[in-house]
């Protein structure tokens, strides 16, 4: 598309729409790259499980005997069968197959199968779980799909210093020692990219945000979070804390700094986490991408272990990101179809306030280029 000077092309309707387009960007991207998959306390004891799709594969993460996360391909290694079929759950002692009963180890290692004393040459752990590559940050699990992943460091951890502007920034939140205080999933009939959109930009704020703009008014403005490095959105004067009627939120976190208090951080960790920090509690999003115009979408409300413990009240506190989550994904969900439209064939355009999105365009391209 050919644009005026102020104006930038975005990718065109097809990369939104296309099931070839969505099947490259599962290979070289969601399985490519890491990806944020459990939070870690929901695997609270050894044979603790849960499944999760990346990209084209089911994975299962298990918590071991020795305590350690552990993930593999949800494959068992006889004929195919899928290992567990639920979403989460627990095993005692080993992951059995439904099908033809081989058993595996929780650390994946082939340890049973009917007539296996015959079979003697039978490696155990060559024909034990395929494992998939798991590092832990933040209090979740992070996979990766690659036979060489590319350095967590680089592409996980340094997207919050990247934003921030300071590597320690982000530790002062302890987010690995904070609660779940509540958790919410949302189905969003939207491409995965319009999510992510979304979330970088507030061109859309004053117009579809009236909550989260009366709490940080230079929204309104349309210059989101992530359009300065290390820039925090400053809280209303008149509000108490992140909430949905500016009332008081909790006592802040114990180490931050003076300079982030009274202040909204937003990361955008490549391809499928947002983190969202305040005060008083962090707001972790996990995007799972089902289908080319399906996207689940996980959000996690974090808070000190002592408010969880103290059985406060969590609703306005919660309500207010909850609310700006069903707002952002109507608006996905009202583009979606356009994706498709022959006015769009070519893609639209982006504002000066969002050109941060071009970057994570051309991102896409060069990803999906090799």
């Amino acid at each position: 598309m050919t644009t005026t000077s102020s104006l930038i092309a975005t990718l065109q309707g097809s990369s939104y729409t296309d099931p070839e387009v969505f099947a490259h960007e599962q290979a070289r991207i969601f399985e490519s790259l890491w990806f944020c998959a459990v939070r870690a306390e929901d695997l609270p004891k050894p044979g603790a499980f849960k499944t999760v799709q990346v990209g084209r594969e089911n994975v299962i993460v298990v918590r071991g005997r020795d305590d350690r996360l552990r993930a593999f391909l949800n494959v068992c290694r006889h004929r195919g069968a899928r290992l567990c079929v639920e979403e989460q759950g627990e095993v005692r002692r080993t992951i059995r197959c439904a099908y033809h009963a081989w058993s595996y180890d929780l650390d994946g290692r082939l340890a049973a199968a009917p007539n296996l004393v015959k079979m003697p040459d039978i490696d155990r752990v060559a024909y034990g779980l395929v494992p998939v590559h798991l590092r832990e940050w933040l209090g979740y699990a992070w996979v990766c799909l690659a036979a060489e992943p590319p350095s967590f460091e680089e592409t996980v951890r340094n997207a919050a210093t990247e934003r921030l502007g300071d590597p320690a920034a982000i530790d002062r939140y302890h987010v690995d020692d904070l609660a779940l205080g509540r958790r919410i999933r949302y189905d969003v009939k939207a491409n995965w990219k319009l999510i992510v959109e979304n979330f970088m930009e507030c061109y859309h704020c004053a117009t579809i945000h009236p909550e989260l703009t009366a709490v940080l008014p230079e929204f309104a403005g349309g210059y989101a979070a992530q359009y300065y490095v290390g820039h925090g959105a400053e809280f209303a004067a008149r509000a108490e804390g992140f909430t949905v009627d500016g009332g008081p939120g909790f006592a802040r976190l114990p180490e931050l700094s003076q300079e982030q208090d009274r202040r909204y951080y937003a990361i955008t960790v490549r391809p499928q986490v947002f983190v969202n920090l305040v005060p008083d509690h962090v707001i972790m999003h996990r995007m799972y991408p089902m289908a080319a115009d399906r996207t689940v979408v996980e959000c996690d409300w974090l808070y000190h272990p002592d408010v969880i413990a103290s059985g406060a009240d969590l609703s306005t506190s919660v309500e207010l990101f909850h609310r700006v989550n069903e707002q952002d994904f109507d608006a996905c969900e009202r583009t979606q179809p356009g994706m498709s439209s022959r006015a769009y064939v070519e893609g639209g355009v982006l504002v000066p306030s969002e050109h941060h999105i071009a970057l994570f365009h051309q991102w896409v391209n060069q990803r999906l280029r090799g």
